[in-house]
């Protein structure tokens, strides 16, 4: 397993880091517990979750991938040090309006109030005294998010200032609650406004920023790339398979049962377009032609970009855990990387 400094801490995270999203939903409590014995044992000392979690999104499961965590710490208090685990706090609830009901009437919001309580109540489901990284987990402004190409500047709905937010993380920090504080699917002005602030004001430095980023969607690489390379604010990838379909399972129409598309795909639209779906092919051929498995091929290109801190993968199952775990010593050759280079540049940031 190789490690990556997160940002400019001493603290060093395994290049994949497990992803919870799923658990509590598609996953029991039993199942995610299985997952995190495999992923400590084999290394990967980098978990991430969020309080809105598990997605799909709904009142319901709100926070309940949060307490399947707490209940493994719960059963294994001495291994709380081995793990680096991250969380995020909601953004602007306009996005989910139903995901957090309890605040600001049905609004959470990147204020003091919203951001105290919700790290409190985080730690309370978790059952730790702190969270490693503690993660915005979408602007408070309106911004071409989770991946979106097209912007539209409405600075009326800039909402609460990143000032206000950062002291109120700033607050978490001190009292020990949260050692350190990222930002999640922003942009690259962004991540230079959070560290303007946090340089002038003497406030915490974000320390990673989590976006989507896969052979699908390489949009990161347009601007945010160098933003990581130049201030140590790597990516934390998520969706490095593009939820799953870079696996090649939904390829011929395929659909397997249990998967996330069978069971959600009306909220992952992107990925299953014709566009998306003909990119796919290719890109799984080439793996194939290099006696590549495709998923491990994707996970592998993420892994060793020199931007990428750590790539986020979940898994429904152990096979696929595994798999992706095995990546955290893989590399691409020359080879592979020139032929993924030749699909790229037919549609350079297309999906």
């Amino acid at each position: 397993m190789r490690y990556n400094k997160l940002g400019h801490t001493d603290i060093d995270v395994s290049v994949v880091c497990l992803g919870t999203m799923t658990w509590g939903e598609q996953n029991t409590e039993a199942e995610g517990h299985e997952q995190m014995d495999y992923a400590l044992a084999n290394g990967v000392n980098f978990w991430d979750t969020a309080e809105m979690y598990a997605i799909p999104p709904k009142q319901e499961t709100y926070g309940r991938t949060e307490e399947i965590i707490g209940t493994w710490f719960a059963k294994n208090p001495s291994k709380r040090g081995d793990v680096v685990l991250a969380t995020k706090v909601l953004g602007r609830t306009t996005r989910f309006p139903h995901a957090r009901p309890h605040l600001h009437n049905g609004e959470s919001r990147l204020d003091r109030q919203s951001i105290i309580e919700a790290c409190d109540a985080s730690l309370k489901r978790l059952q730790t005294d702190y969270i490693d990284v503690y993660q915005l987990h979408w602007p408070e402004r309106e911004t071409n998010t989770f991946g979106t190409v097209n912007y539209t500047h409405n600075p009326e709905n800039d909402g609460i200032p990143i000032d206000e937010t950062l002291r109120a993380l700033e607050e978490l920090v001190k009292n020990g609650k949260v050692r350190h504080v990222a930002v999640s699917n922003e942009t690259a002005w962004g991540v230079m406004e959070f560290l303007k602030h946090a340089d002038q004001a003497g406030l915490p430095r974000i320390v990673s920023i989590q976006n989507p980023y896969n052979l699908l969607m390489r949009h990161y690489e347009v601007g945010l790339a160098e933003v990581s390379c130049r201030t140590g604010v790597g990516l934390l990838a998520y969706s490095p398979l593009a939820m799953g379909v870079l696996s090649g399972k939904y390829l011929d129409g395929g659909m397997p049962e249990g998967s996330r598309m069978a069971l959600f795909g009306q909220y992952f639209p992107r990925y299953m377009s014709e566009r998306a779906v003909a990119e796919t092919a290719k890109y799984v051929a080439i793996a194939r032609k290099h006696g590549l498995d495709p998923a491990q091929m994707a996970n592998t290109f993420v892994n060793i970009q020199p931007f990428t801190t750590s790539n986020i993968f979940g898994a429904r199952t152990m096979d696929q855990l595994k798999s992706a775990v095995a990546t955290g010593d893989m590399t691409l050759n020359e080879d592979v990387l020139s032929d993924i280079e030749t699909v790229h540049k037919e549609t350079p940031i297309g999906y």
